[in-house]
Parts: C-alpha cells; sequence; structure tokens
C-alpha cells in the first residue's frame, strides 16, 4: 500500500484502496472494519448498497447521505411533459429485428416508403457559422475533436442568428446541457446585449461545466437539475419574476429528450401564455391572430397575460433509435399515415442503420486527448449501436449497406416530420435542415421553429 494510504486491497479493482486514513489508524472508515482493534460492525447502506456504515451510526447517516432522496424543486411537476396518459396505447415489447422473417421485414420498408412518400427527402443544407467562435475556430491549439464541436456550435449559433433569436431580454434555456458549451457560446455572441439569462436543464451531475466562468457579469447562468420528463419551465422563478420570451436550444438532444423539451415548451410552458382554455393558433379567427401576434411581440409591454411564449427552438436532433412511442410527439401524424406504435418500434431501431448501417460497428469511444469534451462528444452518440441493433448479420444478402442507410435515413426524417407537424398544428413555423458535414457529424440535422404569427420579420438569405 502506498504510506499514507488505506492498506485494505479492493480486490474488484486489484489495487489498494485509495483514501486516507485518520491519523493513527491503516484503514479508512470504508475498511476500518478489518482492524483488529475495531470491533463495530459496518452493514451496506440501505439507500445505496454500493457504500456501507457503521451499524450504530445508520441513523445519523441515513440522514446525511448522498443518495438520500432530496426535497423536490419547485419548477418539479411528476411527468408533466411525459405524453402519452392511456395504457392501453402504450406497445407491448416487440421482438428484436433480427428476428423478423423476410416477408415481415419487406412489408415494414414497403409500409416505410408508402407513409414518407410525400415528404421531402432533400432536406436544405443551412450551415453557417458566427463570428463569436471566429478566433476558437482559428486556434492551432484545438484537436479534431474540439473542432468538430466548434464548427457545430459556430452553425447553430448562425441559424439562430438568422432567425433573430439572438437579442436582449431573453431567456435561453439549454436542454441536455452538459457541460453547458452552447450555451457559453450564445453569451459571447451576447456580449453587449441586456437582460440575458441561460437555464441549463441537465439531469446528471456534470464535471468540468463552463457555466461558471462565463466573463460577464450582467448574465445570470443557472443550472435545473431535473429530467426534462418533469420540468415545468412556468414554475422555475426567474421566469416567474422577469417573464422573458424563451428559447429553447440543444445540441444533440438525444432520442426522446427532443420530444420531451418540446412538450415542455409548447404545451406546459406555452399553456400559461396563451390561457388553459383556448385552442391552438391554427384554429384562431384573423382577429385574434393580430392580437396574438402582438403578444408575442419582444418589445409589447401589454401585461395581460401572465408569461410570455416560446421565442424560438433550435436544436440538433440525434439519437433516433432512442425515441420513445410513449413521449413521442409525433403520434397523430404516424396515425394519419396509418402507422402505430407498433411500427414506430422497429422504425426507430431501424432509424440507426442511417449511421452504423454502412461500416462494422465500433463502441470504443474517441481516443481524442481532449477528454473533457467526451462527455457530450458526437462520437459516443455515433458509435453506440451493436451489431444485434442494427440487425448487420440478419440482413446479410437481404439489403445492401446503402439500402440500408437509405431506410434508416428515411426513418428518421419520418420521425423527424412528426415533430415538424407537431409544432405547426400549434402555431409554429417549422423545419428540417443539415447544419454541418455529415464528416463533422452524421447526426447533421438541426430542427428550429418559430411562432408562424410572431412579428419577427422573416430572415433574408
Amino acid at each position: 500500500p502506498v504510506p499514507g494510504r488505506c492498506a485494505y486491497f479492493v480486490e474488484r479493482k486489484k489495487r489498494f484502496c485509495k483514501m486516507i486514513p485518520a491519523p493513527g489508524r491503516r484503514f479508512c472508515g470504508e475498511h476500518g472494519q478489518q482492524e483488529e482493534e475495531n470491533d463495530r460492525k459496518r452493514i451496506p447502506c440501505p439507500l445505496d448498497p454500493k457504500h456501507t456504515v457503521y451499524e450504530d451510526q445508520l441513523q445519523k447517516h441515513l440522514k446525511k447521505c448522498n443518495s438520500r432522496e432530496k426535497p423536490k424543486p419547485v419548477y418539479f411537476v411528476q411527468d408533466i411533459n411525459a405524453g402519452l396518459k392511456d395504457v392501453a396505447e402504450t406497445p407491448e415489447k416487440q421482438v428484436p429485428i433480427s428476428s423478423l422473417s423476410k416477408e415481415e421485414l419487406e412489408n415494414l420498408i414497403s409500409m416505410l416508403k408508402k407513409a414518407s412518400s410525400g415528404l421531402e427527402r432533400c432536406l436544405k443544407e443551412q450551415i453557417l457559422s458566427h463570428q463569436a467562435l471566429q478566433e476558437a475556430l482559428n486556434d492551432p491549439k484545438n484537436g479534431e475533436s474540439a473542432f468538430k464541436h466548434l464548427k457545430q456550435q459556430a452553425s447553430i449559433l448562425g441559424n439562430m442568428e438568422k432567425l433573430h433569436l439572438l437579442g436582449p431580454e431573453r431567456c435561453f434555456v439549454e436542454f441536455g446541457a452538459g457541460r453547458g458549451k452552447l450555451s457559453h457560446w450564445v453569451d459571447v455572441a451576447l456580449q453587449n446585449v441586456d437582460n440575458v439569462h441561460f437555464l441549463l436543464v441537465e439531469r446528471a451531475t456534470t464535471r468540468f461545466k463552463v457555466d461558471g466562468k462565463h466573463k460577464r457579469r450582467d448574465a445570470i447562468f443557472e443550472r435545473l437539475q431535473v429530467d426534462i420528463q418533469h420540468l415545468c419551465l412556468k414554475k422555475v422563478p426567474i421566469l416567474e419574476k422577469k417573464k422573458l420570451p424563451v428559447v429553447g436550444i440543444g445540441k444533440h438532444l438525444c432520442g426522446a429528450a427532443t420530444d420531451l423539451a418540446l412538450r415542455c415548451l409548447v404545451e406546459s410552458y406555452t399553456t400559461c401564455c396563451d390561457g388553459e382554455n383556448e385552442e391552438p393558433a391554427p384554429k384562431r379567427s384573423k382577429t385574434d391572430r393580430t392580437e396574438v401576434a402582438s403578444k408575442n411581440s419582444a418589445d409589447n409591454e401589454s401585461n395581460k397575460d401572465n408569461c410570455k411564449p416560446v421565442a424560438g427552438i433550435v436544436i440538433a436532433l440525434c439519437c433516433h433509435h432512442k425515441c420513445d412511442w410513449t413521449h413521442y410527439v409525433g403520434r397523430e401524424f404516424f396515425k394519419s399515415v396509418g402507422l402505430g406504435p407498433l411500427e414506430f418500434h422497429y422504425f426507430q431501431r431501424m432509424s440507426s442503420w442511417a449511421t452504423c448501417g454502412m461500416r462494422e460497428t465500433t463502441t470504443k469511444a474517441s481516443t481524442s486527448q481532449e477528454s473533457e469534451d467526451q462527455t457530450n462528444d458526437t462520437e459516443e452518440h455515433e458509435q453506440t449501436f451493436s451489431k444485434t441493433e442494427s440487425g448487420a448479420d440478419t440482413l446479410q444478402g437481404i439489403l445492401t449497406v446503402e439500402e440500408r442507410k437509405e431506410i434508416g435515413c428515411l426513418c428518421k426524417l419520418l420521425i423527424d416530420h412528426g415533430r415538424i407537424e407537431y409544432l405547426q398544428q400549434r402555431g409554429y413555423k417549422a423545419a428540417l435542415q443539415y447544419y454541418t458535414e455529415s464528416a463533422v457529424s452524421l447526426e447533421n440535422v438541426l430542427l428550429t421553429a418559430v411562432p408562424s404569427l410572431s412579428l419577427i420579420p422573416e430572415p433574408t438569405t
């Protein structure tokens, strides 16, 4: 054992414990039961059996254990953005794609092509940049992985600027924030702008956060450690007090998290803006539309509403294979083209063919030296599939590599179109576009939405 460290050998890790014991002791508190002179018994913690506690101090430990249930924040509302409440509509457990017969697979592909026949398959390419990141993009110290992230962040900011979403008197809500890099660059882009707030939503604790390092003293950064499924934005204190228009952003928001974020913005939050009993925007009369557009204006000083609506949504999509019918916002669209939970289950699994169907699957993450960037690394999103999941072995001789890739792209497009229709039905002008090259990221589709009745001028090309 290392001098000054615990003398207990951890068999599972094949090394001695690295904890520092109390003066005069050979073992740390966790492994103190090994001391001959210590006859106190240690037992597994009932809240988390991964660690132990002295039996005679159990009650004291339970009051301060890190695994204890903590008080819920005021903005926590159980399952407010979950979506499907009817258990009867929840899909049953389905067999994997690899277990389907050739006829069943061909039938699924036929249904997919029929449902997507009227959709625009060739998305507009809108690869932009922003001057806020020019210095970082030209920094030779950045490795390849960091450079790819910067290019994506620059394009996201460029698209936000094109939609006139980078402005004063805004609250930017970053979903799946991770380290908070996207919010950081938005903050850099708004150096001379007043009254800007950032809410960083992330359910997990995160290391190497950058939101605490911002230089502007007037910008407020606040982290909300909560699952998007339970987040009620209108109860967040800063939004209750300031009543600022919200801009929802996200970079590689995995699967169902995108659907939860959309519902959080346009249902649970916007409901308090438009009123519980009002009809969706498309059903309003012309007179009502004018009034709503006036309310949506950032410079409108009317206090009639309790809060202002969502000014825009900009989310880089990712990991369609992690979507869930329960949370999916495009269920009505799927039903309208004759599809249901069963087909959705297979299509969301087949969507992985778009990114892993054309190459041997690798499970090793990028070995770039920018280790602190690995938390939300693009490569992690692209290389999390297995051969069983992609059905590569079973499909040999049935579908070519290019056919699998095409089908995967169609599945992603169909799922994303359901999201677009969901937003359009709720009064948003929504679109999908390629925001970066596939060489930078295979997950290169950006979803944008602004209120269709907004007074914001149309972006110029």
